[in-house]
Order: structure tokens, then sequence, then C-alpha cells
């Protein structure tokens, strides 16, 4: 069975539905030292206090990872726990979380009952969440927010078998599976080998935090948001952004994100002569990459394994035309040359030349960016999701 919540209204909250208890389990979640990590996760359960939602959230970290803390602005109870470094240790690592969170989960919902358990991911809070659920009696969802569902292209051979085996128990036991895009829907059913309630639940964004900014007159830019890692596509758009220096030679790369691929692309830049015009910016707070893309011209991010990609759906709502690759989830909201531009994968040609369109048309620009945000304001912010998944937790309450 499939469900794919759509749009609400801006005042469709209502105050008269009861409040639900929620627990959420994450892998993702921001630190004191990163507070847009897990933001995709954070700021929804803030925005679904208005549908009558408290949730507590347990963040969960492998012992052999540096230790963190919880973000002044996202509370948490960060949980380490034992686990085996790899693809072998990641199919078991579900059990040890969920040993790990037996006795403070029975605690709370004996205090105070939890109505859901939500995790993030199937490996390892999926798993830990199907075995609680068990064990206490309360129904639990879990969330895909990658093309990956089952972990076998991170980890080919005996380890991605076991880390499928594991996930398809997951999304059978599960109340639902939530997917953020009708892409990582299809991935999930093509492997899930069993019956599978899912849902469609696409990402939303704080139309207040990423807005358009009034014309200004600072230098040209293109604008890159995401980790430095090959599948984001950043080497493609590197030698495209080199191919139409020429034409226009004021113009900027800024890349936000920092990642194993930073050494490889600054001898690239090198070699491709732009180096003095990329600039690797690192990471950045949430309100600095909201700036930075209200400050930006075209935002570009050319990966070829997006579920989604809430960094297109924040560029969207700042008013900016948004290049992204065919057969990601963004392919879903986004129109060619309406609200947005596509590429396939690793096109350099149709990277430059884009890139060369939008550069070159100021009207083209500020066309697409106003269908953008509108595209946002219409169904993908906060308010939208946080609506959809306060549906989503009471059609699946016990």
């Amino acid at each position: 069975m499939t469900i794919l919540f759509r749009p609400v209204s801006a005042g469709s909250a209502s105050l008269n539905t009861p409040p639900l208890h929620v627990v959420t389990l994450t892998p993702f979640y921001p630190t004191a030292g990163d507070e847009a990590a897990g933001c995709f996760v954070a700021e929804p359960l803030r925005a679904a206090t208005e549908f009558g939602i408290t949730s507590e959230v347990f963040a969960a970290q492998p012992f052999y990872r540096h230790s963190v803390s919880a973000a002044a602005s996202a509370p948490a109870r960060w949980l380490r726990y034992p686990a085996i470094p790899g693809g072998l240790g990641l199919s078991s690592a579900g059990t040890f979380l969920f040993a790990r969170l037996l006795r403070p989960l029975r605690k709370r919902h004996d205090a105070k009952p939890v109505d859901v358990i939500h995790a993030h991911a199937p490996l390892p809070c999926g798993h830990a969440a199907a075995l609680l659920s068990r064990e206490l009696g309360i129904p639990f969802v879990v969330t895909v927010h990658g093309l990956d569902a089952f972990s076998t292209n991170q980890f080919p051979g005996i380890a991605g078998r076991w880390c499928e085996r594991v996930s398809q128990m997951v999304y059978r036991a599960a109340a639902r599976v939530i997917c953020v895009s009708e892409r990582v829907r299809q991935s999930v059913l093509e492997g899930a080998s069993g019956r599978v309630n899912t849902a469609v639940l696409y990402n939303g964004v704080d139309p207040n935090l990423f807005s358009p900014a009034p014309d200004m007159h600072s230098a040209a830019s293109i604008l890159s948001v995401g980790n430095l890692i090959p599948i984001k596509g950043h080497e493609s758009l590197l030698r495209a952004f080199a191919g139409i220096h020429a034409e226009f030679p004021g113009v900027f790369w800024e890349i936000i994100g920092d990642g194993p691929e930073q050494p490889h692309l600054r001898t690239l830049a090198a070699s491709l002569g732009v180096a003095d015009k990329v600039r690797f910016l690192g990471r950045r707070s949430r309100q600095q990459v909201a700036d930075a893309m209200r400050g930006c011209t075209v935002f570009a991010l050319p990966s070829r394994y997006e579920g989604l990609g809430c960094v297109y759906l924040e560029a969207m709502a700042a008013g900016k035309p948004v290049l992204a690759c065919m057969g990601q989830g963004i392919e879903e909201i986004i129109r060619p040359g309406i609200n947005g531009c596509v590429v396939s994968p690793g096109d350099v040609p149709a990277l430059s030349g884009t890139l060369a369109t939008l550069l070159g048309n100021a009207d083209l620009r500020r066309q697409i960016g106003f269908s953008a945000r509108q595209t946002i304001l219409s169904a993908f912010t906060l308010h939208h999701q946080a609506a959809r998944m306060a549906e989503l937790y009471r059609e699946c309450r016990a």
C-alpha cells in the first residue's frame, strides 16, 4: 500500500486534535559542533509541535566515533552503543542499539505512554525500533532518506546482503515506511521482498530563513552546498565552470561543505586555470548557508545519487534558479525551464550550456527563481511537512 501525502493549506492546523507522544531515534541530529547536521530531522520536529506532537529525541552514535553533545537549539539525548565498524557491523548494530535503548525507553513509556516510535534510516535505528516495537507494543515508522535503501551500494558483497535482509525485515514490520520521494519509494519496493506500507512525504523548508534578498550588485556567483564526495558531482561542475570561465570571467564558484574530494578538486581547479575563481568555504551554520543562497546567482549541485536533496528546496525557497540532475528525487519537484533546470548526470557540456544560459539572462533567472519560491510556498514548507507527519503518526497509532 502506498500513501502520497498531499499539500495542506497554511492554516489547516487543528487545535482540537489530541496530543501525541513520539520518540524519535536518529543517527542524524544537530550537535554543538555542527548545528547543520541532521537539521532535516530537527526542524520538522520543532514545526510539528503546532500539530500537538511532542517528541523526545534519542540520537544514536556508535562507540568508535568521537563523542558529541547536543546543540542548544536541538535538545536530544545522545546515546553511545557498542558496534563493529563497517558493513558487517551495521547489520547487527540495531541489536546493540536496542539493548542500549530498552531500559530508558521502557521507563519513558511507563511514565508517559509513547504513541509512536519514529526511526530515521533502517540501519541501525529502524532495526532497533522494530525490536523495541515488538518488546513494548509501540508502533513504529521508519524514514528512508536516500536511494541506497538496503545499503547494498554502500557495502557490496556479503556485508551488503546481510544489511539487505535486516532492512527488508524492518520495512515489513513498520507501520509505515516514509520515503522522501517517489524515487526512494521505488527503491524500497523493488528490494522489499514482501508487502510494505509506504508513504511519500517530501521534506520541507523554512521559507522565512530561506527567503529572497533584494537585487544586489555583488559579484556573480555559482553556489554549491554538499559534502565533498564523488557522488555530489563537484568534479563535473568544476569542468563545466572552467568551460564557461572565458565567457564569464567575473563569476566565482563558492562551495559550502567539506570532505575527502577537496584536495583533488583544488588540484583540478589549478590545472584548469580557475583556482582563483573557486572558493572552498568549508562547513557553515544554517544562517550562513541561507545568507549564501540569498547572495548567489545560481545554485548548482549535479549530484547523481540523491533521494531528494534539501539544499535544492532551500535554494528554491530563496528564489534562486536551481541546477540538478535527472533521475534523482528532486526531479519530481523541478519542472525544467519553469522552476529549475536538470541535466543528465556527468554531462559536462549540458552543465556548461545551462550555466551559461542562466548567467547570461537575468530575466530568465528572475522568472525561474520566482516560480521556484512559489513551488515551495505552495507545498514544501516545514509547515506542510509537519502537518503530513502528524497525520501519519495518528494513522499509525495503536
